[in-house]
């Protein structure tokens, strides 16, 4: 098969799955990319960084517009995540000029992100009912006034690592910790925002990743015309599949990947 053809179809099952659970796409794709096709760790990484990034760019005009996003969180997940990812930009240039390998520390991140995002998944609403508990998140509201601001930079910053080095975790481990932080928000309102974090930080890493020369640009054109019917396609048979069936099934899957990359 056509190796481009092969990204293409690779690209439509991930958009898919993407428009049919809402899950972000690259804690599918590298791992896709690196067990399936070979692709050197660091390029499956740059190449899905700004798949994600174009992907998901048209969601903050929507989401905005119907006024689900809390621009104020984003200042204060990019404040941490942004300069992180730069940080961890430099060290990758830093290690590759000194001839240092850091395939192995890409996949390592990547595992433990994926076995993260398939915890974040499994056991999303038990967190959020956590959370939600009225001592808690009087505790938690107390605590806004000192210290929550300073905690989402904090999250941003590990957010900043992780999606550097694997691409994994904008999505369903942002969600989460959004969850955790700031418990009365309205699911959507939290996805809205997690979102607008998202394609910021997926952006600057890209081009991060671009810039010392791990992107692959003729792959990622083969990923993304596959995506786009697929998550077209995904969107209208979301309401098919019930999600306590597929969200179940898909954390399974990203907790096996996870651990067969540790491994």
């Amino acid at each position: 098969m056509d190796l481009e053809l092969a990204y293409s179809l690779a690209g439509f099952a991930v958009g898919f799955i993407v428009g049919m659970t809402g899950i972000g796409g690259g804690s599918l794709m590298t791992p896709i990319l690196v067990l399936g096709f070979g692709v050197q760790p660091a390029v499956a990484v740059g190449t899905d960084l700004l798949y994600a990034a174009i992907t998901k760019a048209g969601g903050i005009f929507v989401h905005n517009s119907k006024g689900t996003v809390d621009w104020r969180i984003v200042g204060l997940l990019t404040a941490g995540s942004v300069p992180t990812s730069i940080a961890m930009v430099f060290v990758l240039k830093w290690l590759e000029a000194r001839g240092i390998h850091y395939g192995s520390l890409i996949t390592t991140t990547l595992s433990v992100a994926l076995i993260l995002t398939a915890l974040a998944m499994l056991f999303k609403e038990r967190v959020h009912r956590f959370a939600e508990d009225d001592d808690r998140f009087d505790l938690l509201r107390q605590l806004h006034q000192r210290y929550l601001p300073h905690i989402t930079i904090l999250t941003g910053v590990l957010l900043g690592v992780l999606v550097t080095l694997s691409s994994v975790g904008a999505g369903a481990i942002g969600t989460a910790a959004l969850f955790f932080l700031y418990p009365r928000m309205t699911s959507i309102r939290i996805i809205g925002t997690d979102l607008a974090h998202a394609v910021p930080l997926t952006a600057v890493a890209g081009i991060g990743h671009a810039a010392i020369g791990t992107v692959d640009y003729s792959m990622l054109l083969s990923l993304l015309l596959g995506s786009l019917p697929g998550i077209y396609l995904g969107s209208h048979l979301a309401t098919r599949l019930p999600e306590k069936i597929v969200r179940p099934a898909l954390a399974a899957m990203l907790l096996i990947i996870g651990v067969r990359l540790a491994f």
